[in-house]
């Protein structure tokens, strides 16, 4: 995986360009994606975290909090 970083020069790009690449390549799975595409345990994940953001509403950050906080990182 690393030299796959490396061939395509991810290594280089800063934390905003990788967030960026990672938005593009993930607005470019066709819709819709089917929900029996992923592994079961995948959707029990899904409805685990679901219900721990439903019973802690105040728990969780704005996302332009958690992105500033990613980007600050050396």
């Amino acid at each position: 995986m690393v030299q796959k970083l490396q061939s395509l020069g991810i290594d280089r790009m800063t934390v905003s360009e990788r967030l960026d690449l990672i938005a593009a390549i993930w607005d470019s799975i066709p819709e819709p994606a089917n929900a029996s595409d992923a592994p079961e345990w995948h959707m029990e994940e899904i409805k685990r975290r679901l219900a721990t953001a439903d019973s802690d509403p105040k728990g969780s950050k704005p996302w332009n909090e958690i992105k500033a906080r990613l980007e600050k990182k050396p």
